[in-house]
């Protein structure tokens, strides 16, 4: 068999696999940052999930995608003018085979923080998780009358 070659300034070369192995380690690498990005956070690596906000006439709608987490993992925070969500699971997995014990651990955090385009009131807030789809609806804060002229005698 023979080998692919290449021609260099020095002369041929072979073609290296490991090569080639690092270059498609870098492009997946690419890929799965583009698709899930990521933030150093307290030390750890933490996934911040896109999120699409609705506003609508009376209230905004946040939606953001949370795969693989439960409703119970999942923490909604509002502050001010600034929206938080955080999420942290882990799954064990144990397998055991012919006197060999395996144990698996895998901990994956999300967190992301907005800053919301109007102001927001909490009651009347709802939140709901479906297909690994977090949906949460905030009423709009409603701004008193505004304020009536006095003529000045």
């Amino acid at each position: 068999m023979r080998w692919p070659m290449r021609r260099t300034f020095s002369g041929p070369a072979r073609w290296d696999p490991f090569e080639e192995i690092r270059r498609t380690q870098e492009r997946l690498n690419q890929l799965f940052e583009d698709f899930m990005p990521m933030e150093e956070w307290g030390g750890g690596r933490v996934y911040t999930p896109a999120v699409d906000i609705q506003e609508e006439e009376d209230k905004l709608v946040v939606t953001t995608d949370l795969p693989g987490i439960d409703k119970e993992d999942v923490q909604i925070n509002l502050r001010e003018d600034m929206l938080e969500i955080s999420a942290k699971t882990g799954k064990e997995k144990e397998t055991e085979e012919e006197g060999y014990l395996r144990r698996e651990r895998a901990y994956t955090q999300f967190y992301r923080a907005i800053r919301l385009p109007a102001s927001v009131k909490e009651e009347g807030s709802t939140a709901k998780m479906e297909n690994g789809v977090l949906t949460i609806t905030l009423p709009k804060l409603q701004l008193e009358e505004p304020a009536k002229k006095i003529a000045i005698e």
